[in-house]
């Protein structure tokens, strides 16, 4: 079986289908960029608030904002009101998105309590207006991205990926877990498996997705693709890693002193993106994925998260690459 083949995506091929999960505050331009660099096939952006983008706010129009080398992009929205959505598709797709991603699974209580995110699985037909709204507002393609279930009582992966086909979207990620899990535990592929036989649209797998075989096991269950969210953090050649094992290859090797480079000239693209505070304080959030496995790498974590000068993490990375 060809498990990494072209995905097309309503009017929209991407060249493989592994695709990179938006993740808030982690899957920003910088990173976006690097994971394509790492073979991915459609990076997806953190998700942009429509409410906050119809009032003009910045943080979130600068966060809707394509960088050249990024494409394939995926914009996600999240809100509440139809006209709010469809205004916010307008906008990514202005910016330059390839597709527009519409959020129905986020657990984040705040998100919830403004009516988005997973509390839209409990309204069908409002989501499903939500989506035709997106749908109408743009000639690019819209997609959705929700979950198996709520709870652990009563699956809806089927029915949504359903909802979301009638409803125009060009394709439907399925994050493999309960709203109540939120990340933790096993993914129930074969609940996603269901979805993938209920409707000719593609179906996406997401969830708990670290290696190639549990990518396969969602490949085999007949999604067309794999989403894959903190399996990339502190390893952006996940995708192409995946793409070695099932063509019989050896992944590179990943080393600490490897993963270490890396990570810093990440941290440099966020101090060039948001200058050096913001940058910084964002590269702090992702530490523990990079620093890691190699003796003091606790005390270098500790002196890194102290520190707010680039010029004095570079000494600080310097120095311990050295020893490596």
């Amino acid at each position: 079986m060809n498990y990494i083949h072209p995905l097309q995506i309503g009017s929209f091929t991407a060249a493989n289908n592994l695709l990179l999960a938006p993740m808030a505050g982690i899957t920003d331009s910088p990173f976006r960029v690097l994971c394509l660099k790492g073979g991915a096939g459609i990076v997806c952006a953190e998700m942009v608030s429509a409410h906050a983008l119809h009032y003009g706010n910045a943080k979130s129009g600068r966060m809707l904002q394509v960088n050249p080398k990024e494409h394939p992009v995926s914009m996600q929205i999240f809100g509440s009101d139809e006209a709010t959505i469809a205004e916010a598709a307008r906008n990514a797709e202005a910016q330059g998105a390839d597709i527009v991603d519409l959020n129905a699974g986020c657990p984040v209580k705040k998100i919830n309590k403004a009516g988005a995110g997973c509390v839209l699985m409990k309204d069908e037909a409002k989501l499903g207006r939500l989506i035709e709204a997106a749908v109408k507002s743009v000639k690019i393609p819209v997609t959705l991205k929700t979950r198996i279930a709520l709870t652990h009582k009563a699956l809806l992966g089927a029915r949504l990926a359903k909802l979301a086909q009638n409803a125009g979207a060009s394709a439907v990620t399925l994050h493999a877990r309960a709203a109540v899990d939120v990340h933790s535990g096993p993914p129930n592929i074969e609940a996603v498996a269901e979805a993938c036989s209920a409707v000719t649209i593609p179906v996406i797998g997401n969830g708990g997705i670290l290696t190639a075989d549990t990518a396969r096991q969602f490949l085999q269950a007949g999604c067309a693709g794999v989403m894959i969210g903190r399996g990339a953090v502190g390893n952006p050649f996940i995708f192409q890693d995946i793409q070695d094992a099932f063509a019989g290859k050896e992944p590179s090797s990943h080393t600490p002193k490897s993963r270490l480079a890396v990570y810093l000239d990440l941290i440099r693209e966020n101090v060039a993106y948001y200058g050096e505070r913001i940058g910084v304080n964002r590269s702090r959030k992702t530490a523990g994925y990079w620093i890691k496995d190699f003796p003091n790498a606790a005390e270098v974590r500790g002196l890194f998260v102290r520190l707010d000068a680039l010029a004095d993490i570079e000494k600080l990375f310097t120095r311990t690459l050295q020893r490596l």
